[in-house]
């Protein structure tokens, strides 16, 4: 079974308290963006889940990959069967994108219809939520107000379908732990759902991430992208989630060719 996992922007992004837990207190817009990794699963007749991966590297072990993980902890409570995977990654790592989530959350899905599971989107987000805060988002195809860890989450009435995205993603990589290191936590001037109320032309002037701030500060390439990219005539640029993606919506298709240097995707969101 073949699913294509997508990536996540952040329509502003608020970290609002640091938890007794250790997380963060945070509010933001997901909106699904057709940016895709490959993920096949099949049912074989060996122990376990085999898992490879293609395309760009994944560092680490396989038992360390959240598609492994998945299986993991879906086999904590129920028998599956041997299963093979294979990832082939395209969404970089490091990008505050949501590719690895996105492929863990593909990876339940898939597991729950081949092993007859029968598991409902809701029971599936348990798990989810285990292996990573922002995985339940990529169980549904829609905007969604995300809360708490960011794996409170609410349908949110936004369609930004025929709009163009440019994804830039410079050769570095923010780690979230570290990035979040960084951050003070503040109660936002204007809650995001406010501002997205307001004209696109408008966010610019209102709609924030937190860590731009500090990551631009120690990573001023991000800073010169985003400038680059408002120059290009985009209506709203911003950094995704920690970082270090950044994406520009535009209203009319634009020139990627000044971005070959550079990993970055352009097309139209849904």
């Amino acid at each position: 079974m073949l699913h294509f996992p997508p990536c996540k922007i952040n329509l502003g992004l608020n970290i609002t308290a640091k938890r007794s837990d250790g997380y963060h207190e945070l509010e933001s817009v997901f909106y699904p963006v057709p940016w895709t990794d490959a993920l096949e699963i099949l049912v074989s007749d060996n122990q376990g889940l085999n898992f490879q991966s293609s395309g760009i590297p994944v560092p680490g072990s396989m038992d360390k990959n959240l598609v492994y993980k998945a299986y993991q902890v879906l086999s904590r409570d129920f028998k599956l069967p041997g299963m093979l995977a294979h990832l082939h990654k395209n969404i970089p790592m490091g990008a505050g994108l949501g590719g690895g989530s996105s492929d863990a959350a593909s990876a339940l899905r898939i597991i729950n219809h081949l092993a007859g599971l029968e598991l409902s989107t809701q029971q599936l987000e348990k798990y989810a939520t285990e292996l990573g805060s922002d995985c339940p988002f990529f169980l549904h195809e829609q905007a969604m107000l995300a809360r708490g860890r960011g794996e409170v989450l609410s349908r949110y009435p936004l369609r930004l379908q025929g709009w163009y995205a440019l994804i830039v993603m410079p050769d570095i990589s923010v780690s979230t732990a570290e990035a979040y290191s960084w951050i003070q936590p503040k109660q936002p001037a204007q809650p995001i759902p406010d501002c997205l109320k307001l004209p696109p032309e408008n966010w610019k002037d209102v709609l924030v991430n937190d860590f731009e701030g500090p990551v631009i500060q120690r990573h001023p390439i991000i800073g010169t992208i985003k400038n680059k990219l408002y120059e290009q005539g985009a209506i709203y640029v911003s950094m995704s989630g920690s970082g270090a993606a950044v994406f520009g919506l535009f209203r009319e298709k634009p020139d990627e060719s000044d971005w070959n240097k550079y990993i970055r995707w352009m097309g139209v969101l849904n």
